[in-house]
């Protein structure tokens, strides 16, 4: 007989199985029979993949000196600067974006400073502003996905090749080159999944008709049309779309190992001026960092003066953060304990479910969610329950790779003396497993609620005027040119959205310390 905690693993992968194919069927049924794609609809089917395979390629081209530059350099503030590439994951979308309007828009410091020259203004809004953004979000992930692949060349190698006396281009035929073959088609190929679900920046940046996603299509079927089958076809073209990327993801294997090593630290001899890698280094940081420095500069005046609609939006974020970081926990929690207890086939199957998530599209469960409730219930009622739910399943596939791991580790060291000890059920949970995962635990969990914070996606369905959260409320302030106090709330996001990341990984890390 299977303990209650596997039994609830069980259950909760297939609640997320229910959800997210029940969706599907439910989009299924209502696409209409003999109903086809229109000319806009099979357009923004190319621009998604069009977009989705230029960013994938720019983000990478660019990553691979930065990530060259951090590996063979040493210098102060290295190291923050290496965590701080991992703070767009966390960054809204909708900040960034508004950050990147401050500098790149019609009315930003790049344009400003092509006026003072006398030369033409460039434009962020179209196919290429919405590049741009994607570029943004994702140089930092393929720079520490890449960087990661030079970490792990033994220095051994560097120093046999100084040995024999090989040059800096000697070394990256040699060494570096077969490392990238094999780093690189793996964080092209996350990149480009990423892209093919864009909403929130196509939503802002694009939206004409050369520069629509199909994220943004099925909105504007919902939103502008009220068309549910034109939806529905539209939703199933981009499952198809995301399992097809995701199943060739998964295709890749992980980049193999260097060889052993001695774990000595990389030492690099014969290396040409740092004129280059400094460079690099100062690029990325500086297109980083500017759109959030313009962003504060516009925002902090006007941020004591704000509209009391944006107040409500931001409480209303925060309740729907915080609901989203206890279910995700909720089904993380128990997946992770049965995937250690069941057997490997079923395991991997267990996980399988759990990590569906990450293929699956918001907009899609979100518009299954719509026709299943519609006949029923207003779906506006629904929209903040709703919101919850979703971004729950979205984040579940992160916290899932953060605990299935410590949960094995826990099983694996104290589980044959807690079965002697006839600890077993809820009483291993509190007694054994929880204090020992605390750390991945309280990241999981500050994770599942920045993530959830600073979402624009399944509430542009359903939210009305009353049920905005705050990305839609500063997305409602942009359309309106309200930008001042847009980039108030921008910043009133940014810092609730660390608040909660920051807020419950220090607690997992405090109580994991004392």
């Amino acid at each position: 007989m299977k303990q209650p905690l596997t039994l609830a693993g069980i259950a909760a992968g297939a609640l997320v199985v229910l959800l997210i194919l029940g969706s599907v069927v439910a989009v299924a049924l209502r696409a209409e029979r003999g109903a086809g794609l229109g000319a806009a609809d099979w357009a923004a089917l190319r621009f998604t993949l069009w977009q989705a395979a230029l960013s994938a390629v720019f983000s990478v081209a660019l990553a691979i000196p930065v990530a060259r530059a951090l590996a063979r350099r040493r210098f102060r503030g290295r190291g923050l600067l290496i965590t701080l590439l991992g703070a767009p994951f966390i960054l809204p979308v909708i900040v960034a974006v508004l950050g990147l309007i401050m500098v790149f828009g019609r009315a930003g410091l790049l344009n400003d400073g092509l006026a003072a020259l006398g030369l033409p203004a460039v434009s962020i809004y179209g196919a290429w502003g919405v590049l741009l953004a994607h570029v943004f979000f994702n140089l930092p992930l393929a720079t520490r996905m890449i960087l990661q692949g030079w970490v792990d060349i033994p220095a051994e190698r560097f120093r046999l090749a100084a040995a024999l006396g090989m040059g800096p281009a000697a070394q990256f035929r040699l060494i570096e080159l077969p490392m990238l073959a094999r780093v690189v088609p793996g964080a092209a190929l996350v990149v480009f999944l990423i892209c093919t679900t864009s909403f929130a920046v196509a939503l802002t940046l694009g939206g004409g008709p050369r520069a629509t996603t199909i994220e943004l299509a099925i909105y504007q079927a919902f939103r502008f049309d009220f068309d549910l089958g034109r939806a529905a076809l539209l939703a199933l073209l981009q499952l198809g779309v995301t399992l097809a990327a995701a199943l060739v993801a998964l295709r890749v294997a992980a980049p193999e190992a260097m060889g052993a090593g001695l774990d000595r630290p990389v030492q690099r001899w014969g290396l040409p001026g740092p004129v280059v890698d400094t460079l690099a280094i100062t690029l990325a940081t500086l297109f980083l960092v500017l759109p959030m420095v313009a962003l504060a500069a516009r925002g902090l005046p006007h941020l004591a003066n704000m509209p009391p609609e944006v107040w409500a939006a931001a409480w209303r974020s925060v309740v729907v953060a915080l609901g989203s970081a206890v279910l995700t926990i909720a089904l993380a929690l128990p997946l992770a304990v049965a995937v250690g207890r069941l057997r490997p086939r079923a395991a991997r199957g267990l996980e399988v479910a759990g990590m569906l998530g990450i293929a699956a599209s918001p907009l899609v469960i979100g518009t299954g969610l719509f026709i299943v409730s519609y006949p029923f219930i207003a779906p506006d009622r629904l929209a903040l329950p709703v919101t919850a739910l979703v971004n729950a399943v979205m984040a579940l596939p992160f916290a899932l790779r953060l605990l299935v791991p410590a949960v094995a580790r826990v099983e694996s060291d104290y589980g044959r003396l807690a079965a002697s000890l006839g600890l077993s059920g809820f009483a291993w949970l509190r007694l054994v497993l929880l204090p020992r995962i605390t750390r991945p635990l309280g990241f999981a969990t500050g994770l599942a609620a920045a993530l959830s914070m600073g979402d624009l996606g399944v509430v542009a369905l359903f939210a009305d005027a009353e049920a905005a959260t705050l990305p839609l409320q500063m997305y409602r302030l942009m359309g309106a040119y309200r930008m001042q106090d847009a980039a108030a709330a921008a910043l009133l996001l940014l810092a609730l959205s660390l608040a909660a990341f920051w807020i419950f990984d220090r607690g997992g890390r405090a109580d994991a310390d004392a």
